[in-house]
């Protein structure tokens, strides 16, 4: 056994960091295993990642080369080697456990190491009035430096911060203990928890290596009225969580499980807890228990009844009498649950305002009665009549989980899984702690007409005591002053309206100072990926409850392309990642002829675990086979005067006309400009979007607005696309990699290449007769006013067709005339731009094109280029990044 293990490679470093802002978490890993011997040997990398999250990206390093993952949409049968995660289709009967595993497993050459860097992302869910984020911490080994930093970063006062002792489900160290080495610096709204042990530290924990599960728990300082909103470039997310409100009335009916396989622990336990649930009901509740195996039981029968001394005591005596036999009858059980609580209601004593569910509990599969589940799912729609909620609850690993997701989600609830060894009565009690409270009822969240698109769920049928409710959408308008928000529910005989406005660049400013105090290179877009976490969640859900395969295809559509735009890991995505290939001498295959460009990290040594910006410095040292990487040849570069850059500013040159026209475009932060459209002809779409900055002291504008990204979408020969920020260049072709702008670089992908100089510029050439250059421009101290943009130049347009249309694209084989207007009265003679049959007033200007070195005289079209440029601004705007809408605009959606 010594041998074995001395044999296999073992983990030199693991560190963890995690960045909370406004509750969304992002977590990246860093696990350097090192394989001492001669001889190559099977490094595996495993962690436990919370079954809410998604991973986001992983990538290995090994022998100095760089493989990086890539998502892809789910298909039936892929033979490539895929990183394995616990991620279930919503199909899967067998239980879902809190945690799912990522595991995969690497030959490393001899005397070499590996370097896995993985990253994930979920949005902290409140719970009895707290968010709690857990990292599992089971490296099984002794680990030489080991350490664990989460910072927490809020809009609003952090409180009631509390680190649990390491969980491990078996022993748990005392109450109130800190994990050893445990440090917490809490300042207002930024807190830093950091667990660092050493390794006789560890071995007074575990000499297994298996420490549990770091466990924080947290709250936020909350102000009544319309909840927290936070805004960040042309998105919003809105917490809302109510307190010191009055509890509504419920009526519940307990529908439990006394089949044979309930025997022993099980209904030991749920006896357990019911007897702790009774004890909880309020004055004013009503209720009622159902209990079923062949046969169903009903405690009181055609009735609920009042919360008193003498129901409770005679509702105890029914749970002691519980004895489980026989099979499962569900849809037995959950119609009669039904016809008492929907009987109940259409009776004298039931208060409008209340809240009613039932809470279902079953540890198998329906075995007596309608065993088909589309049945059930059926009747039990037709039985609920949107009437009440029903929240259902398995336990252990015989149980049709699919099936009671379904009936949860289609009937205004939840489910929770319960596993086999978990302590049964402790989790039913939570869950009924959770849904015990209704405050509000019917909840609807409304904000501004118009102003707001895409916003997920805003709709609630109930709110509890403790949870919270959040809500994100994207702004319509970014430069907008407010948003309203409106809130209404019904709490008990009340009815609550909450409105206010909301200062949008006031709130936009506060959320630009948490994330400064965020480490993490991902938060500067955080409102936006919760925005597209959440779309995803709420896709799965509506998936999962679709009555036709149309709605069930549109659902999976949607959520599919969602996780690949944000690289999500899903049940609708594979992670794909290529396998270094290990020669049997130990050594690694040699790899393609790669030349890393100037200012590249090529060392895994120069590694900073947590940091995304230096994991992608990493790709062009990528073993590629379908992609040549390499140093560009110094030679110039040579590019039209056509180009839109700084405010945006647009020069056209006409060098038949041997004129040149420039024109501004006034757009508003957020917008998405179609520079060329050529999508049917050449297949190639170019995308702007434009980014905010204060305008300069003594300037006539309120703001300005720059490109903070272009993409260049190719669709011929194959599908490809490149999206370019100032820092980095995203290429997605036959593989996806991620090139840094300070890097001098180019990649040959066949009929798509791209070559960087560093912090300089980026030109992308489209099958050889199709050139485009991007300016980087890139402040080291910027002023207030001073933003990272891009310019855009066209370099080589024969590729272009004739048809070619967008902001740029339509003037590209054009021909334009200048006439002088007589004068009229006392007026002087004007200038007038001859254009496709239009006159277009014009006056001579200079512009100051390639990065301020060369100054053109043009003449300028006033009024947003109006009369010059086929239709009107608005046209222009596009639906996303991708968007390959032709012209006149129609999205062809990506």
């Amino acid at each position: 056994t010594i041998i074995t293990k001395e044999t296999k490679p073992h983990i030199q470093e693991l560190s963890i960091k995690t960045t909370i802002i406004s509750r969304y978490a992002f977590t990246a890993v860093y696990c350097s295993l090192l394989n001492r011997h001669p001889a190559a040997s099977e490094g595996v990398f495993q962690f436990q990642i919370p079954a809410n999250a998604y991973i986001s990206n992983f990538t290995m390093i090994i022998g100095g080369r760089v493989y990086q993952s890539e998502v892809k949409p789910k298909e039936k049968r892929v033979k490539q080697e895929r990183g394995k995660s616990g991620t279930k289709e919503p199909g899967d009967a067998s239980p879902e456990p809190e945690v799912e595993v990522f595991r995969m497993a690497a030959k490393i050459p001899g005397r070499n190491r590996a370097v896995f860097l993985l990253t994930y992302e979920e949005l902290l869910q409140r719970r009895l009035g707290r968010y709690e984020h857990m990292t599992s911490l089971r490296p099984m080994q002794l680990v030489s430096r080991l350490s664990l930093d989460v910072t927490i970063v809020d809009h609003s006062l952090i409180t009631d911060l509390e680190v649990l002792p390491l969980q491990n489900g078996k022993s748990n160290a005392a109450a109130n203990t800190l994990p050893i080495t445990t440090v917490i610096k809490n300042e207002k709204n930024v807190c830093k928890i950091t667990f660092s042990p050493n390794i006789i530290q560890q071995a007074k924990i575990t000499t297994s290596g298996i420490l549990g599960d770091f466990v924080i728990r947290y709250d936020v300082q909350r102000d009544m009225g319309i909840g927290d909103i936070q805004v960040l470039n042309g998105h919003f997310v809105h917490y809302f969580a109510p307190k010191d409100l009055p509890a509504v009335p419920k009526n519940v009916v307990f529908v439990i499980d006394t089949s044979a396989s309930m025997l022993g622990t099980k209904i030991r336990q749920t006896k357990d807890a019911l007897f702790t649930i009774l004890r909880d009901l309020r004055p004013g509740d009503n209720f009622n228990f159902v209990s079923f195996s062949n046969k169903i039981k009903v405690w009181q029968p055609n009735r609920l009844v009042p919360v008193t001394p003498l129901n409770i005591r005679d509702a105890k005596k029914f749970i002691y009498m519980l004895a489980p036999t026989g099979g499962t009858n569900i849809d037995g059980a959950i119609q009669t649950g039904s016809s008492l609580l929907r009987d109940y209601l259409l009776g004298p004593d039931s208060s409008p305002n209340s809240v009613s569910l039932i809470i279902f509990l079953t540890d198998g599969r329906p075995t007596v009665g309608e065993i088909q589940s589309v049945a059930i799912l059926g009747n039990t729609r037709s039985a609920v009549q949107e009437k009440f909620c029903i929240f259902t609850i398995g336990i252990g690993n015989d149980v049709d989980y699919r099936l009671l997701e379904r009936m949860a989600l289609e009937n205004c609830g939840m489910m929770r899984r319960i596993n086999e060894e978990a302590d049964a009565s402790a989790m039913l009690k939570g869950f009924y702690n959770e849904i015990g409270t209704p405050l509000l009822s019917d909840i609807r969240i409304n904000y501004t007409e118009n102003s707001v698109q895409y916003v997920t769920q805003n709709l609630f049928t109930n709110y509890f005591n403790g949870s919270e409710i959040v809500v994100a959408g994207k702004l319509t308008n970014e430069s907008a002053e407010s948003l309203h928000v409106q809130v209404t529910a019904s709490n008990n005989d009340k009815s609550i309206i909450l409105e206010t406005d909301v200062p949008l660049r006031h709130r936009q400013i506060d959320t630009e100072k948490n994330v400064k105090l965020a480490t993490a290179a991902m938060a500067t877009d955080f409102v936006e990926r919760v925005w597209g976490f959440l779309s995803i969640k709420e896709g799965l859900r509506s998936r999962l409850r679709s009555q036709t395969s149309k709605d069930r295809e549109g659902h999976t559509q949607q959520a599919t392309n969602l996780s690949m735009t944000y690289h999500f890991l899903t049940p609708l995505t594979n992670m794909v990642v290529e396998k270094p290939e290990v020669l049997t001498d130990g050594t690694m295959a040699p790899a393609p002829t790669i030349t890393p460009g100037a200012g590249e990290a090529t060392s895994p040594a120069n590694e900073l675990p947590g940091d995304t910006d230096d994991r992608e410095q990493q790709t062009p040292g990528r073993n590629l086979n379908s992609q040549a990487l390499s140093r560009p040849t110094k030679k110039s570069i040579t590019f039209s005067k056509t180009s839109a850059d700084g405010d945006p500013h647009f020069v056209v040159e006409f060098p038949l006309s041997k004129l040149t026209v420039c024109f501004n475009i006034n757009g508003e932060p957020g917008h998405i400009l179609g520079l060329v459209s050529d999508h049917k002809y050449s297949g190639v779409t170019v995308n702007g979007k434009l980014i905010g900055a204060p305008a300069p002291p003594g300037s006539h504008k309120q703001q300005r607005t720059y490109f903070s990204t272009i993409t260049i979408v190719v669709d011929k020969p194959q599908r490809a696309y490149i999206e370019v920020t100032p820092k980095k260049v995203i290429l997605d072709a036959r593989d996806r990699i991620v090139l840094p702008c300070h890097s001098t670089v180019s990649v040959d992908s066949g009929a798509l290449s791209v070559a960087i100089v560093g912090n300089s510029n980026v030109t992308v050439t489209v099958g050889g007769n199709i050139s485009f250059v991007i300016l980087l421009h890139r402040y080291k101290n910027p002023a207030p006013y001073q933003r990272d943009h891009l310019g855009f130049y066209i370099g080589n347009n024969k590729g272009l067709s004739h048809n070619c249309h967008g902001l740029l694209g339509q003037f590209l084989y054009e021909e334009v005339g200048l006439a002088e207007l007589p004068a009229q009265g006392d007026t002087k003679p004007s200038l007038v731009l001859k254009v496709k049959n239009r006159s277009v007033p014009v006056v001579q200007k200079s512009r100051r094109i390639y990065s301020g070195t060369q100054s053109v005289d043009c003449w300028f079209a006033r009024n947003n280029a109006a009369k010059l440029i086929d239709g009107e601004y608005k046209d222009y705007l596009m639906s996303h990044m991708f968007d390959t809408g032709d012209w006149p605009h129609g999205t062809n959606q990506v």
